[in-house]
């Protein structure tokens, strides 16, 4: 658990396509302060980095763009087909994350000891990171709904979608395990106000069990 004085750690997560980085901003907008693993990981694999001189050792070339960055489409279209190449992939990318992160929190906590720190992170679950945050937020959505922005966003085909999403933690496990779980599939104005209202409590009552979900 990283924390310091009145600081809360909140783990934010959930499935592909469920709201979560939306959720991310609206705590955001309420003041807190938030981490994205996705950026986080993306700064780490920039041309010329450890990791990314390690990727494209054990990936190939052919996953690079014409100015060398790492094209993330064509990654994930090699690893996610592979579940010993995604295994070896986060190995590479975790533990570079977690040590930025905890350098972020320790600024946050430093900055503003009574913070809302909100690590937005994917893989919350699946790389044991759960264990060192205080509380933890899963957005959730229904499947049809999952494949439906997914297709959308990311100009996937449907076979192609579902196997991304279950390529992940199933959401009802993650939903299990959460302290709160969010509807993803709400109207924005009322998602927003869970969100506002949940900070609120995490401003007034930081590191008290969780209220029932």
């Amino acid at each position: 658990m990283i924390s310091c004085a009145a600081m809360i750690l909140v783990g934010l997560t959930g499935g592909l396509a469920t709201g979560k980085s939306t959720v991310a901003k609206m705590f955001q907008a309420c003041g807190a302060v938030v981490i994205d693993a996705d950026e986080l990981a993306r700064e780490i694999v920039r041309p010329g980095q450890p990791a990314w001189r390690d990727i494209v050792r054990r990936f190939g070339k052919s996953i690079l763009d014409s100015d060398g960055t790492i094209n993330r489409q064509r990654l994930g279209q090699t690893v996610f087909h592979d579940k010993t190449k995604l295994r070896r992939l986060e190995r590479i990318i975790h533990p570079r994350v977690a040590r930025e992160q905890a350098r972020l929190t320790q600024q946050a906590a430093q900055r503003d000891p009574d913070a809302v720190v909100v690590y937005d992170v994917p893989l919350l679950f699946e790389a044991a990171i759960d264990k060192r945050v205080d509380t933890i937020i899963v957005v959730s959505a229904d499947q049809k709904t999952q494949l439906a922005r997914l297709r959308k966003r990311n100009g996937l085909t449907g076979a192609e979608a579902l196997r991304r999403i279950r390529s992940q933690m199933p959401l009802a496990m993650k939903r299990h395990r959460a302290d709160y779980v969010l509807d993803g599939t709400k109207t924005r104005s009322n998602l927003a106000q869970d969100v506002a209202r949940l900070f609120m409590h995490f401003k007034s009552s930081p590191h008290s069990v969780a209220s029932p979900k």
